[in-house]
């Protein structure tokens, strides 16, 4: 095998395109394990695939592994999701930021890599993806206007808790009155005097035709919101107050719109079991 690894070509690429810090992509990726392969999967995991699968890679600049506990697992709604059936499933989440503007070149990057990973036997095949997206970066909205971290910030900021919550609409116009009701309205008023510090939102964009065969293509495009609610306290310690009733408020704002998923995840130890045992 040759040791050239084309470095003239490096200081070429880098020298042309954008290559600011904003969060202009992102990749969410909920994935459970399968049973009995749960202490197994995390190892892989944290110790190969966060960075080999993703960190290592051109533009994907920040990321950060969330877990659900069957605690928090319990949490979830709506029963019925069209997300995760059940709606337990996917238990770890994991969320990465891409530079913005750089979706297509990272993506041809991803497909490469990938295929390398499964050649050399470093893909764990016993897990599913219940949801995984690669999404464009719609909105940020912060409960503090300009003081504290910026959405840049959030996945190395040490928050206690994410809430992941995807809403679907039954257009695209639909789903772009969403989008300004939300900015302008429902978030604002939901954020303030909340655990929760900001929350994004994404469009969820199609994979190419080239991705592995083990994730299924995008669902919702054009017609549904990724939002990542990021938070200064543990989820399970304001769930009631804050978080139920999201789903009612939604379906009574507009037409078409519905939570598939409200889910809580607080953060991963990096290098540990931390949680493993209190999945199932």
């Amino acid at each position: 095998m040759s040791d050239d690894t084309r470095s003239d070509l490096y200081a070429e690429l880098a020298s042309t395109g954008p290559y600011g810090v904003r969060p202009g992509h992102a990749l969410i990726t909920m994935v459970e394990p399968h049973p009995g392969h749960e202490y197994a999967y995390n190892r892989w995991y944290e110790d190969d695939h966060y960075y080999a699968g993703a960190m290592a890679m051109p533009w994907m600049f920040a990321g950060r592994r969330w877990v659900a506990t069957r605690d928090l697992q319990l949490l979830r709604s709506p029963e019925k999701s069209a997300v995760a059936q059940p709606v337990t499933a996917g238990c770890y989440l994991s969320v990465y930021w891409i530079t913005e503007g750089r979706y297509d070149d990272h993506m041809r990057w991803t497909v490469a890599i990938n295929r390398r990973l499964n050649r050399d036997a470093r893909v764990y095949r016993d897990r599913t993806h219940v949801f995984t997206a690669f999404q464009d970066h719609a909105a940020t909205v912060y409960r503090d206007g300009a003081a504290g971290p910026r959405d840049v910030h959030a996945l190395d900021h040490p928050y206690a808790g994410l809430v992941l919550e995807v809403i679907d609409t039954d257009t695209p116009e639909q789903c772009a009155g969403l989008l300004e009701w939300l900015r302008a309205r429902h978030l604002p008023a939901r954020l303030a005097g909340s655990p929760a510090a900001l929350v994004t939102v994404f469009r969820p964009t199609p994979l190419p035709g080239d991705r592995m065969t083990y994730v299924k293509q995008v669902e919702g495009v054009g017609t549904r919101l990724t939002l990542l609610w990021f938070l200064e306290r543990d989820p399970q310690e304001c769930w009631e107050e804050h978080f139920t009733g999201l789903d009612t408020e939604i379906a009574a704002s507009g037409p078409g719109r519905r939570v598939e998923l409200i889910a809580p995840f607080v953060p991963t130890v990096p290098g540990t079991d931390t949680h493993v045992s209190a999945l199932r």
